[in-house]
Formats: structure tokens, sequence, C-alpha cells
């Protein structure tokens, strides 16, 4: 679901894209039913992006 997420992106976004923007997008395009399933990888899947996405704006010298 994830990479289907970043597939999508690409796509629509071929400039480039928030990492966060992935994790949303994978969870809507759940069965409702699996949700509770995955929440927890989801979760940890997007708290990683953002935790690599806080580095590079730190590394740069810009706010996030």
């Amino acid at each position: 679901m994830w990479e289907d997420a970043e597939d999508t992106l690409r796509r629509i976004f071929p400039e480039g894209f928030d990492i966060c923007e992935v994790g949303p997008l994978a969870w809507e395009s759940l069965h409702d039913d699996l949700k509770p399933a995955v929440l927890d990888q989801l979760f940890y899947a997007w708290w990683e992006a953002e935790q690599d996405r806080k580095a590079r704006t730190e590394q740069t010298g810009g706010a996030l």
C-alpha cells in the first residue's frame, strides 16, 4: 500500500511531494476492515518519513 501511494503521488506530482503525504493516501486506499490491522505499521512508516524530512530540513538550515 505504501509503494502504491508513492507511485500515485509521483504520477500526480512529478516535480516532487512531501513524503509525509504518502501515509494518508495509503490509509485512504485501504478497506475499512483492514485498517485496524495495519494502523501500527502505517504509523511507524509515517514516523520514519517524518523524522527523515525533519533531519533533511535541519541539515539545510530551513524551518519546518
